[in-house]
């Protein structure tokens, strides 16, 4: 989280940033970039499923969004009774599938199922080192979160709590986050 100086500072210099409208579009080169990297750098994780992914990549969007005041993949997310949905993520899982760049597999994980994508290219790393340091950061403070606790914790979130069920989660709602 930023400090209140930082937060006070952010909130005015991104104030009047574009909010994510209807012609907002994905940023698919990245999106898929983003997938692939997680993907890649968390393979040996049991844990990581679509779930777990998926609420990490929300997590990445939205603190790059805090702290930058720039969307990073552009990507719209929903929320669902089961926790975050991004808009684009099957859609684009499987074009990567069909392409041979992404394996799909249903594994056991105790007492459920849980969807595991595996990478079947090294990805080429292409973003800047302040994008490294936000997907980083994220990475490693939520990975090792299975899916039930990683969506506790993202209900916890102010964007996702303001936001109505089936309804887009607004970017612009990350500077109402406490910081203490």
């Amino acid at each position: 989280m930023l400090s209140d100086f930082a937060y006070i500072v952010l909130k005015q210099s991104y104030y009047h940033q574009p909010s994510p409208g209807k012609n907002m579009k994905i940023n698919e080169e990245k999106y898929i970039d983003l997938i692939m990297y997680i993907l890649f750098r968390c393979s040996g994780k049991p844990n990581l499923g679509k779930t777990v992914l998926c609420t990490v990549m929300y997590f990445i969007d939205f603190n790059y969004y805090e702290i930058y005041g720039e969307f990073f993949t552009k990507e719209t997310y929903i929320k669902s009774k089961r926790g975050i949905k991004p808009k684009h993520f099957r859609k684009i899982t499987e074009e990567l599938i069909a392409k041979k760049q992404l394996f799909l597999r249903k594994e056991p994980y105790y007492n459920r199922i849980i969807h595991k994508y595996y990478p079947t290219i090294i990805p080429i790393l292409t973003f800047s080192q302040k994008e490294l340091v936000v997907i980083n950061s994220c990475i490693n403070s939520l990975i090792d979160n299975n899916a039930s606790t990683i969506t506790k914790y993202a209900w916890q979130d102010k964007p996702l709590r303001k936001a109505k069920l089936n309804d887009k989660i607004s970017y612009e709602d990350v500077f109402l986050r406490s910081n203490k």
